[in-house]
């Protein structure tokens, strides 16, 4: 058995992944932490970019954005985030984020409980690399 102590990880030290858009920093994990309830990291979004729809049919996802005007649909329907605001995304829920702001954007996440393997955990609605802008959606009044 591998034993883990607390781990700090520096954003620097998590790899960028940009396949959904946005870079997606996953720091906090059970490879990196030996983490088993979940994993943590951060999302920085540049301006006039987004995190492309997608769901979790085993976590919930905790949002807290830092830095930066967001706006994220929750199953179709447009709501705005501000720095200091949180959020909870139920199981299931298809979400996508999107920076309306001019300026870098930076948001908290965490994930869990885990999926029962690592692929499961997501599932991309649309095609993000080659994808242009996100169909409207309804505001939220």
């Amino acid at each position: 058995m591998t034993t883990h102590y607390p781990r700090i990880v520096h954003v620097d030290d998590a790899a960028p992944n940009r396949r959904r858009g946005g870079d997606i920093r996953a720091m906090l994990t059970p490879t990196v932490s030996g983490a088993t309830s979940g994993f943590m990291g951060l999302a920085i979004i540049q301006p006039g970019d987004r995190i492309g729809e997608h769901y979790h049919p085993y976590s919930e996802e905790f949002v807290y954005v830092v830095s930066g005007d967001l706006e994220v649909d929750l199953d179709g329907v447009t709501h705005p985030l501000k720095p200091d605001q949180g959020l909870m995304i139920p199981i299931n829920m298809r979400h996508r984020f999107r920076n309306v702001g001019d300026t870098e954007a930076r948001m908290v996440f965490h994930c869990g409980p885990l999926a029962p393997r690592p692929e499961l955990g997501h599932v991309d609605t649309e095609e993000t690399l080659e994808a242009g802008p996100p169909e409207p959606a309804k505001v939220a009044s």
